[in-house]
């Protein structure tokens, strides 16, 4: 049978592929190869295979060059787009920074203003109570003054009485009645001055009244606007730091109220308007003052809150690439999974690293992983770690403020490459670092 299936099989590849013989001449000698059907069939098949190698192998090598053409271009694309974005986010977060900064002169002008005004009314109020006290006085001796008149009139009434009893063409009783008409001419006219005198004093009195109410009025207005300009102020300069605050996850009233036991001390212009000696409650004004003078306060202790919560970056965004996040990730060295406490900054050696807010320096030095390693303490349980540096610029013991130059970005220790890692712990607890940064992107 498989005789049989052999010959058929030979048969067919004899007529497709003959028996052909290959003659080899030589001096001497005559030889042939002779190729039979199954020999040129896999002789043909090992061609038409490696035809199809070639083909196939230069139709990837030519499809590889096109893509990576094509993926070197869009990968220019990304680059634009992102290079566009970024300087579209930097103009943007200047922008910002010129209106708080705008917020903050209108602000001072505000306080000013305040601060004029206040006197002003201060010295209308003592102007305004000193006119009181003279219409006061002037009234009184008014009053004085017309009650001598009617004592006058009525002592004249007596006088001519009596001497119309006195018998006429005595001489002792004109001549007494001639002296007292006299004296009593006199009084009147003299009591009469003073009546007009006092007259226009009062007249005097009350015009300037009305000029002061008018002066109170305009007063009053301005110190509206003023007020409202300055409300308006506040709350543009104090909702964006509470929202950043919020954004990070720190509760501002226990953040405030730590700041303000930290700085207790009060004085200065924001504090309270003196009220009333006399038992009376506040004026409007003085009540929208003292919110206002809080409000400041409240400005104050945020910006201090601010100055000591990494808020900002540890290295010139458009200097660098996030090259790893916080969270999960597969280990460079080992390539198994695990927790990356930190965000990594990738940029060329030697980049500027800053501290990203106030602290006290409590490592600098080499920390096994970590490298050439700097940790700063902040004020509310945070602390912030830069790893892997080339070198340091800071001491232990040493206080930074935000943006500081604290040292250069290397690639010490457990390190593939020259970038800076960077932790932020708070309580000792690894928090991702984006959160803070992400949160003043439209503030500072």
């Amino acid at each position: 049978m498989r005789t049989r299936l052999a010959i058929r099989i030979h048969a067919q590849l004899e007529h497709w592929f003959p028996e052909r013989r290959v003659f080899l001449k030589s001096d001497t000698d005559t030889r042939f190869l002779r190729l039979r059907p199954e020999v040129q069939l896999f002789a043909a098949a090992g061609a038409m295979v490696f035809v199809v190698w070639s083909i196939v192998a230069t139709s990837i090598v030519l499809m590889d060059s096109i893509g990576s053409g094509n993926f070197r271009k869009q990968a220019e694309r990304d680059q634009e787009t992102y290079r566009d974005r970024l300087n579209a986010l930097s103009e943007e977060r200047n922008a910002r920074a010129e209106e708080a900064l705008a917020a903050q002169a209108r602000f001072n002008v505000a306080l000013k203003q305040i601060s004029v005004m206040q006197s002003e009314l201060l010295a209308s109020e003592t102007r305004r109570q000193e006119l009181e006290t003279g219409i006061e006085v002037i009234q009184n001796t008014l009053r004085a003054t017309m009650d001598q008149r009617e004592t006058a009139r009525a002592a004249l009434a007596e006088l001519k009485q009596n001497a119309a009893e006195t018998a006429p063409g005595s001489p002792v009783s004109a001549a007494f009645a001639s002296a007292q008409m006299g004296f009593i001419t006199e009084a009147l006219s003299e009591t009469a001055q003073e009546r007009d005198q006092i007259l226009a004093d009062a007249q005097s009195a009350l015009d300037a009244r009305d000029a002061l109410e008018l002066e109170l009025r305009l007063n009053a207005e301005r110190n509206d606007q003023i007020f409202r300009q300055l409300e308006e102020a506040m709350a543009i300069s104090v909702e964006p730091l509470d929202k950043m605050f919020r954004s990070a996850g720190m509760p501002t009233d226990r953040i405030l109220d730590q700041v303000r036991r930290g700085y207790s001390g009060e004085g200065g212009p924001l504090t309270p308007l003196a009220m009333s000696t006399r038992g009376e409650e506040p004026t409007a004004d003085e009540f929208r003052a003292n919110l206002l003078l809080t409000e400041m306060g409240k400005l104050n202790l945020y910006r201090i809150a601010a100055q000591q919560a990494p808020f900002s970056s540890p290295v010139n965004l458009n200097l660098v690439r996030t090259s790893s996040n916080f969270g999960y990730r597969r280990d460079p060295k080992t390539g198994g999974r695990r927790m990356h406490n930190g965000s990594d900054f990738a940029g060329s050696h030697g980049t500027n690293i800053y501290a990203t807010a106030d602290g006290v320096v409590t490592k600098a030095g080499w920390s096994s992983g970590y490298g050439k390693l700097i940790t700063i303490q902040h004020a509310f349980g945070i602390e912030t770690k830069y790893a892997h540096n080339s070198n340091l610029r800071v001491k232990v013991g040493q206080r930074v403020s935000r943006g500081d130059h604290i040292a250069d970005m290397g690639n010490t220790g457990r390190s593939t490459g020259t970038h800076l890692h960077y932790e932020v712990r708070v309580n000792g607890k690894p928090v991702n670092p984006m959160i803070y940064i992400k949160a003043a992107r439209n503030v500072f």
